[in-house]
């Protein structure tokens, strides 16, 4: 197998040589002259011949230049054809969007046909997890997920924060029971996440209790779930009252399906964010997606 020279040394090659200046094929390189002048070098040691005659003030090329340059030039040429249909075809394939599953179900799904108004061309695939799939190895294209915002080798876009109040089904009041005050609640069961598992800091029961000043009652019984969906679903079936995000609770709050009987609100450190890898950030559906939901979400920022 033929030995080649390094890509870099070919690049500073043909920019030095299309400009005929080392002074400007570094400022289009966005190096310095004498690393221009260094990989050349390189070049030339490595074919064992010159390239360039270094004049006072300027520069040629010699034979085996001009011989190397056009050649070269149509390698980087059929090099940008290659990756840009390689860019073309990643983009062509569905828009994948890897997200918890309460928040797809209760926040995206029921605006996601707006997005599609808006781009019909792009088809949607959607990964329902709440664990923090590896964008270097999965097929995804974007994330939304609540944190820090902190996730190395990944682009992160804040969306919006939110809180936790306290919300139970309409059905459970019913049939003569009341939750007026907050005493009411030592009649009823308390829905829990398991998220302090994750982070210690995260408000639960026992915050929120402590909060209005209820310490007559005992927060650590009820139901314990570690996915988001099941602790919203038990709450929407009656299961108990459960302490869940406002931008999620609020749609069903609307429709009927859950009461918020308290306005007690915990702030909650995470944020919504959407992530996706740097080598997908510039794919034309992903920067499609980024702005339709940072119009979609604008009136969350902006409370």
């Amino acid at each position: 197998m033929i030995r080649l020279p390094s890509l870099k040394s070919l690049q500073a090659f043909e920019s030095a040589a299309r400009h005929m200046s080392f002074t400007l094929a570094a400022q289009e390189l966005n190096v310095t002259p004498g690393a221009i002048s260094q990989q050349i070098r390189l070049l030339e040691e490595f074919l064992e011949i010159r390239l360039f005659q270094r004049l006072n003030r300027t520069i040629v090329l010699t034979d085996a230049g001009l011989l190397l340059l056009p050649e070269t030039r149509k390698g980087f040429e059929h090099l940008r054809d290659a990756v840009s249909q390689v860019q073309r075809r990643a983009d062509g394939g569905p828009l994948t969007i890897t997200s918890a599953p309460s928040f797809v179900s209760k926040w995206l799904i029921p605006r996601l046909g707006r997005f599609k108004t808006r781009h019909p061309d792009i088809d949607v695939r959607i990964d329902t997890s709440d664990r923090l799939v590896d964008f270097s190895r999965e097929d995804i294209d974007v994330g939304i997920r609540f944190g820090n915002g902190v996730y190395p080798e990944l682009e992160t876009v804040f969306l919006f924060s939110f809180d936790l109040i306290a919300v139970c089904s309409p059905d459970l009041l019913r049939d003569g029971q009341q939750l007026e005050v907050v005493s009411d609640l030592k009649k009823f069961t308390l829905l829990h996440s398991n998220y302090d598992e994750i982070d210690p800091g995260w408000p639960d029961w026992a915050m929120w209790l402590k909060v209005v000043e209820a310490d007559e009652i005992d927060s650590t019984h009820g139901i314990f779930f570690n996915q988001s969906d099941q602790l919203f679903q038990a709450a929407v079936d009656g299961q108990g009252v459960a302490l869940l995000a406002n931008v999620l609770a609020d749609p069903e709050i609307a429709a009927g399906r859950l009461v918020q009987p308290f306005s007690t609100r915990l702030p909650v450190k995470f944020n919504y964010h959407l992530v996706t890898s740097s080598h997908k950030a510039g794919l034309v559906k992903v920067v499609a997606f980024r702005e339709w939901i940072l119009d979609e979400s604008a009136y969350l920022r902006d409370n």
